[in-house]
């Protein structure tokens, strides 16, 4: 394999960033990762990094970060191949594009795209341009709102950000969901004083395991090259989180829907669609896309899709082939730390049994986290969790 060209990945502090890390280093890519602070990065510690860089923050001082990379990438015999790891750093390279990739090699090219999938508004024009279903949703602009809710689309409904980031830094959640009147006005208000954008939208039936993904690499002709499908079964918060216990499973349908949207709209590189199936019609409707590595990235590398891995190769003129995912192979990522505080409120809620949630433990897992060939990252993880309980204990007996 070709190894002049380094990995940057940007973000430390959080386990999609660790993935892409072993993704990359395993298969002995030279692995950079950039973060704004060491406290709290447990990725930094894995084996397979090659280098750490500290920089300037991404939102406090975004561009004095974009200068601070281009500098580094002007220093390598070639240019390093650019990963976000959430969708602020996602944001980030979107908003300067065009500068970063004179020195990064970046599977996107079209400045603005991830940007506007991201958004929830524009992202449900997009989708129902391209005739694929999405739920029902009002603006709150409108002078009629309650009225058009209460006829249109009846109670319960969401009230959803069209920037998840920043409602989620806000409020701990990703949506407010609403019974009645009074719980809407409330939502409506709380968002109006944090200055949050918002919508409110109808409410798609079904439980937590009615939420299907299709995870797909688009190659720089925007062709999926790659995918697989997977059911979600447990989130946290549950019902409107984000994944603790996601199984792959072929859904071909999925498929049907997603690749044509995705290519029609000229994408590159690696997305997930979120969908619901709809209990009672059976339909599926797209929720959201992410644009950058997903929660279970791990998951699907261990079924034989190494989405980071693949991008490498291919920004740096290497085959990629391609590969579909079309068996169950029953592998199962689980993020233990979540997923306890999942199945409480899971059994409080009367949706789990104790019993259903033990059982389902018995499947071939792939850990957010702790890996028995890296394992400082998982060490650093519950140090730091240790350290919490211990500094709460302290407060309460002060």
């Amino acid at each position: 394999m070709t190894q002049q060209h380094k990995a940057v990945v940007l973000g430390a502090n959080y386990y999609i960033g660790l993935s892409i890390i072993r993704c990359l280093g395993r298969a002995g890519v030279p692995v950079v990762a950039v973060e704004y602070q060491k406290e709290g990065a447990y990725a930094l510690h894995s084996k397979y990094l090659s280098e750490q860089l500290i920089g300037p923050h991404y939102k406090k001082e975004s561009s004095a970060l974009k200068d601070f990379l281009i500098e580094y990438a002007r220093k390598q015999d070639y240019k390093p191949v650019l990963y976000p790891t959430a969708d602020p750093y996602v944001e980030f390279i979107d908003e300067y594009l065009d500068e970063l990739g004179e020195y990064f090699l970046i599977t996107q090219k079209e400045k603005g795209l991830w940007t506007r999938l991201i958004d929830k508004d524009s992202l449900y024009i997009l989708a129902e341009q391209h005739q694929v279903r999405v739920p029902k949703t009002i603006q709150t602009t409108r002078p009629d709102l309650i009225e058009v809710v209460e006829s249109d689309l009846g109670y319960p409904c969401l009230v959803k950000p069209a920037d998840s980031t920043i409602f989620v830094a806000e409020f701990r959640k990703k949506l407010f969901k609403v019974h009645d009147r009074v719980e809407l006005e409330e939502a409506l208000k709380r968002s109006e004083d944090a200055h949050i954008e918002v919508v409110v939208q109808q409410l798609v039936q079904g439980f937590d395991d009615h939420m299907y993904t299709f995870d797909a690499y688009l190659n720089q002709e925007s062709k999926v090259t790659h995918w697989m499908t997977a059911q979600k079964h447990r989130q946290y918060p549950i019902h409107f989180g984000a994944s603790v216990y996601t199984k792959q499973r072929y859904v071909p349908e999925l498929f049907t829907i997603g690749a044509p949207f995705l290519e029609k709209l000229g994408y590159k590189g690696f997305a997930e669609i979120e969908f619901k199936k709809d209990a009672d019609t059976g339909e599926y409707y797209l929720i959201e896309i992410n644009v950058r590595t997903t929660n279970f990235n791990q998951m699907i590398a261990d079924v034989g899709l190494n989405m980071p891995l693949i991008a490498y190769k291919e920004l740096t003129g290497q085959p990629i082939g391609s590969r579909i995912i079309k068996e169950d192979t029953g592998q199962v990522f689980h993020y233990m730390y979540e997923d306890l505080h999942a199945s409480r409120a899971y059994v409080k809620a009367g949706d789990l049994t104790w019993g259903q949630i033990i059982r389902s433990y018995k499947a071939n897992k792939t850990g957010a986290i702790w890996s028995s060939d890296d394992p400082k990252p998982g060490i650093r993880f519950i140090g730091k969790f240790v350290k919490r309980i211990v500094s709460k204990v302290k407060k309460r007996n002060a």
